[in-house]
């Protein structure tokens, strides 16, 4: 324990929270670290929790350089009852005991744990913290971390590590089997809001009385609540598409969906990732959304690889997969609503399809997207509403 942690000990009368496993009605608390990168790409993990969180109520942010502010303008949504707070000590104060979970909230393009940011998770266990972590560095199979667990008494969830290599499964082709509309939700580039996309589709969709599965295939959409996903980038390739398949068939068996929603992940066309090309491959989509942001230059965290054409990235997608994309979606990052707005009548006009912004416009421009590809679905939406 670090003299900072010993010294909240001795300040604040804290008492653990009861287990909330055994009462279903209660959502676990959690408090949410993204020193530095809040609001920002690397804070992806943290950003799409304070949007939507299913499994914990987030208490806090903790961000020293955006402490102060709501956490809902932080990310141009308008006030939410989140805020920001400088340290571990402020969200303790704020929270008034101590949370059920500590969530690791920053995704760095390393994947890894600076020596301090250990030292953080450390602490957080000695307050009997449990931990959700979802960079490829498995806390559960560090000896410092694991003996921390036991000391303490808490769990630690390695969200991005695997099954055994036993239970991995190839691909099979029974993703023939699911004969509902499946949706990929694709992008230009990585952390460009494809999740969050997905995510608000999806209960626009259930809002108009369909049945939709959404499938998450990354770290932050397993800690948000998804019921179906997996961490595609943690498993070795080879498995990769017969994993997210399975997935697939897993909850298309159980749900009997009208539709399912599949997450993507990296690009297509991205030169450091191959997610994107799994993700085709195993879900076989009926059909694909791509998420773009106009003002984006350059890929993100890679300052020397230029961001592709919408045109460029849409060829590339049907000549890869038997597929085709059936609408655009925007980041509006750096961008005022004016400019939102030319740039949405500007590609539908240029590409001849539907375009929106799932963040910044109605949510009925998104559902759009989908009845108009798919009209039975629409006339179900119909009858429903």
């Amino acid at each position: 324990m670090s003299d900072s942690t010993q010294n909240l000990t001795n300040i604040f009368p804290f008492t653990k929270t009861k287990n909330t496993e055994t009462n279903d009605s209660v959502i676990p608390t959690a408090i949410i670290y993204c020193e530095g990168h809040f609001g920002k790409i690397d804070g992806k993990t943290a950003n799409g929790l304070v949007r939507h969180s299913h499994n914990y109520r987030i208490l806090s942010v903790i961000d020293s350089k955006t402490a102060g502010l709501n956490s809902g303008e932080v990310l141009n949504e308008g006030t939410n009852d989140i805020p920001i707070l400088t340290n571990m000590e402020a969200a303790l104060t704020h929270a008034g005991t101590i949370p059920d979970y500590f969530i690791f909230g920053i995704a760095p393009s390393s994947g890894l744990l600076s020596d301090a940011e250990k030292t953080i998770i450390l602490d957080a266990m000695s307050l009997k913290m449990n931990i959700v972590n979802g960079l490829h560095e498995f806390l559960s199979e560090d000896p410092t971390f694991l003996a921390a667990s036991i000391k303490h008494n808490v769990s630690i969830l390695d969200i991005r590590k695997p099954k055994n290599k036993e239970e991995l499964q190839t691909f099979s082709g029974e993703i023939h089997n699911v004969k509902c509309p499946r949706i990929a939700i694709m992008g230009t580039d990585c952390a460009i809001g494809k999740r969050t996309t997905a995510t608000i589709l999806t209960q626009a969709l259930r809002e108009k009385g369909l049945n939709v599965v959404m499938i998450a295939t990354g770290q932050t959409g397993i800690i948000q609540g998804a019921p179906y996903g997996v961490a595609l980038d943690a498993v070795p390739s080879q498995f990769c598409a017969g994993e997210l398949e399975a997935i697939i068939v897993k909850a298309y068996e159980q749900e009997n969906p009208d539709l399912i929603i599949i997450e993507g992940q990296g690009s297509l066309s991205h030169p450091a990732f191959s997610t994107s090309s799994f993700i085709l491959r195993g879900s076989c989509p009926t059909s694909v959304i791509l998420q773009h942001a106009p003002k984006r230059l350059y890929r993100a965290d890679f300052p020397k690889a230029l961001m592709p054409s919408v045109a460029s990235e849409i060829n590339l997608i049907e000549t890869f997969s038997d597929t085709n994309v059936i609408g655009l979606t925007l980041n509006h990052e750096d961008m005022s609503s004016q400019e939102t707005l030319d740039s949405i009548d500007d590609f539908a006009t240029r590409l001849r399809i539907p375009v929106t912004d799932a963040l910044s416009q109605p949510t009925d421009h998104l559902v759009q997207i989908v009845s108009s590809a798919y009209p039975h679905l629409e006339r179900k939406m119909t009858l429903t509403s």
